[in-house]
């Protein structure tokens, strides 16, 4: 089965709208074994937009044109889809009830413009929407089968969880049952991963589809079979990949590594602590975005200033002149204090030169220290990320966060970061 995803709007070309909603489609295909072969996207021209339906239509088997359902003048696609049809545009009864039931069920006013939702090309199937104002609809052209869906991501989702898939899969073999492995990994960039795997398992069956995508800061793996005849040979080797990885792998869902961290952490009554330096409480507001964080976490200490490490967190001055901010003596007291100060169980502290200046020959920008464990057992090391500001303060957070999660787990494990974020000269 042949697939092409048609996007219309015209905020879609000028980038007003960042296209989320192709990726969703793709996604929800792709768990029924379905792959989508082809997308375009075409702005507000009905000329343009009844074209791309009809060359599309006459190379793929199943067309979804997303968005362009709405009551306004530049909606184009029930009309569109008339005009490629073939059909008068009319007043759809079914579609006209729903429009008047959901307006009812709000006090809304039913104008005359809501009532454009419900002008359809003659002879469509209907796709119910039970969120939204705007019915979908479907029709047969050129043998492939065109579904108008909403723009709106949540009626989308719906619409083809509950209407869309459902009909296609009954077209497809019965032996069609596609189950997939999914691992967020951090410590490995895209390209390094993938060698590693590739060196270590050159036998990897050709029925388990492997794929990556970067997410900056973690890597997701993904492992996938079509058929049930596989699903135990997936299991198989995803066994030999979560041996390779091991602690590298944070979670096999789509949670954060803070999310991990939190969860993990409220699983085992205990709190946890930052002293931020270089990173200016990108660490902090990392946790506290999760729900939960608040019986996990309840201060830390932004001590952008030496001045405000030694009299807030107790960090010598002694230490400070001697060995710099970005030190390892400096980083280990930052902890010290932090933990002091808020009793945590568990923190993180860091020090670095962010750039894009600052940097010394000793010190390059990019060079960070890193502090973490508990009152009686603090962990120190240096790390190197050269970059953009941005780019160093969100990897700096992720690993200051990675590093609590593999404490949380008792891993004996050495990360690859290990090796590979060292600084140039160091040993």
């Amino acid at each position: 089965m042949k697939i092409a995803l048609l996007l219309t709007g015209s905020e879609l070309m000028t980038g007003d709208i960042v296209d989320s909603n192709s990726a969703m489609i793709a996604e929800y295909c792709l768990d029924q074994g379905i792959q989508v072969a082809y997308k375009a996207t075409v702005p507000d021209e009905l000329d343009l937009l009844v074209s791309e339906i009809e060359r599309l239509s006459q190379h793929f088997d199943v067309l979804i044109v997303n968005g362009g359902l709405g009551p306004t003048t530049d909606d184009m696609t029930a009309e569109a889809l008339a005009k490629v049809l073939g059909k008068p545009i009319k007043q759809h009864e079914q579609a006209l009830a729903h429009l008047s039931s959901w307006c009812q069920q709000r006090n809304y006013h039913l104008s005359d413009a809501n009532k454009k939702q419900a002008m359809l090309p003659e002879g469509i199937a209907l796709l119910a929407n039970s969120i939204g104002s705007a019915v979908g609809f479907w029709a047969p052209h050129n043998d492939c089968q065109i579904y108008c869906t909403p723009g709106v991501p949540k009626e989308l989702e719906l619409m083809l969880r509950e209407e869309i898939l459902p009909s296609l899969k009954v077209t497809l073999p019965s032996d069609i049952e596609v189950k997939r492995l999914r691992y967020r990994v951090f410590g490995y960039g895209e390209s390094k991963l993938q060698q590693v795997l590739a060196q270590t398992f050159p036998d990897l069956p050709a029925c388990i589809e492997i794929g990556f995508r970067a997410s900056l800061p973690l890597i997701e793996l993904k492992l996938k079979v079509d058929r049930l005849e596989h699903h135990a040979t997936l299991g198989e080797w995803g066994k030999k990949i979560e041996a390779l990885l091991g602690d590298h792998i944070v979670t096999k869902d789509q949670r954060s590594i803070a999310h991990v961290v939190v969860d993990k952490l409220n699983a085992e009554s205990k709190t946890l602590t930052f002293a931020e330096s270089c990173t200016g409480g990108k660490i902090a507001s990392l946790v506290t975005e999760i729900s939960g964080a608040s019986a996990v976490f309840e201060a830390g200490v932004v001590s952008y200033s030496n001045e405000i490490k030694h009299r807030v967190l107790g960090v010598s001055q002694d230490s400070l002149d001697k060995y710099g901010a970005v030190s390892e003596p400096v980083v280990r007291e930052m902890l010290a204090g932090v933990l002091e100060l808020s009793g945590a169980d568990i923190g993180v502290s860091v020090s670095g030169i962010a750039g894009p200046n600052g940097g010394t020959e000793e010190k390059p920008v990019g060079t960070v220290w890193v502090a973490w464990g508990a009152k009686n057992n603090i962990k120190a090391r240096e790390f190197y990320f050269p970059g953009s500001r941005v780019f160093f303060q969100e990897l700096v957070s992720a690993l200051a966060l990675d590093l609590v999660r593999r404490e949380l787990i008792d891993s004996s494990e050495e990360p690859e970061y290990f090796r590979a974020r060292k600084k140039p000269g160091s040993e």
